[in-house]
């Protein structure tokens, strides 16, 4: 089995040099970093995670808990969080929850029991047992994609809120004032039903009551935006935009709009919130 020492050897420098590579690059000359990773490549050799473990009591992993990675805003935001992890020598673990929030429990227990150092969960709205065995365990953790000033445990993100404020203020000063709704689930989504909450705070702000019908809830996919945006245009022909609080639902809108033979903007003009590319 290779040890550190071969590869000190292999490399010409010294087993500091070696774990310093292996623990903090980002303390280390290129030079020295690409000496040692060659003489790693050519021994073939791999650490023993178990023994890294024991040794700093640290896993060197964190855990993320996502709804699904089969949507663009998390499959992107999981993709970058793993790039900076590696930059510190951490690796990323990953579980969904299928918007399941008894999933979430579970979730977090697995990854505690794999020994992670860290938890990342999205939105802040959790089960308190969640929070009570995360902080009994000294394990940190930080609630993102929601970001409240005023919240007792640690976020990062956005106002989802007052940016889909904004959102729909865009349409009102557009000129329109007959605008349906196409949202996703709202039930355990803190960040789906602050952004219908803001929409439907901008209305009221411009003295339009918004009518049940003109929200419709469906799931969180393409197929369901078109759905949702015919049902809208059955219901209401008169609707002159659509508005989602989802990107997925917009697009979707945009794909049933198009097959009706309407144009856009001309015809009706379509928003959507999360900014996908």
């Amino acid at each position: 089995m290779v040890q550190l020492s071969d590869v000190a050897k292999r490399a010409g420098v010294s087993t500091a040099s070696v774990s310093r590579v292996l623990n903090h690059p980002d303390k280390v000359s290129p030079r020295i970093r690409e000496q040692v990773t060659l003489a790693m490549e050519e021994l073939g050799y791999v650490r023993d995670g178990a023994a890294r473990a024991l040794a700093s009591r640290r896993s060197y992993s964190i855990g993320s808990v996502v709804p699904t990675i089969g949507i663009g805003i998390f499959a992107s935001g999981v993709e970058r969080l793993q790039q900076r992890l590696q930059e510190y020598g951490y690796q990323l673990l990953i579980s969904t929850t299928q918007y399941d929030a008894s999933k979430e429990m579970d979730a977090v227990r697995s990854l505690m029991e794999r020994g992670v150092d860290g938890i990342q969960l999205v939105g802040q709205e959790h089960d308190p047992q969640i929070y009570k065995l995360l902080t009994a365990r000294g394990i940190p953790y930080v609630n993102t994609y929601q970001y409240d000033a005023d919240n007792e445990h640690p976020c990062i993100g956005f106002n989802n809120h007052r940016s889909a404020w904004a959102l729909m203020r865009h349409l009102l000063e557009l000129g329109h004032r007959e605008v349906g709704i196409v949202t996703s689930p709202t039930r355990l989504n803190d960040r789906i039903a602050a952004r219908l909450q803001g929409m439907l705070d901008c209305l009221k702000s411009y003295g339009i009551d918004q009518p049940a019908s003109r929200i419709i809830e469906v799931p969180h996919r393409i197929a369901d935006g078109r759905s949702g945006a015919r049902a809208l245009m059955r219901a209401h022909p008169e609707l002159t935009a659509i508005c989602g609080t989802a990107d997925a639902l917009a697009i979707g809108a945009l794909f049933e709009l198009h097959d009706m033979g309407l144009k856009i903007p001309s015809d009706i003009s379509v928003a959507g919130y999360d900014d996908l590319e």
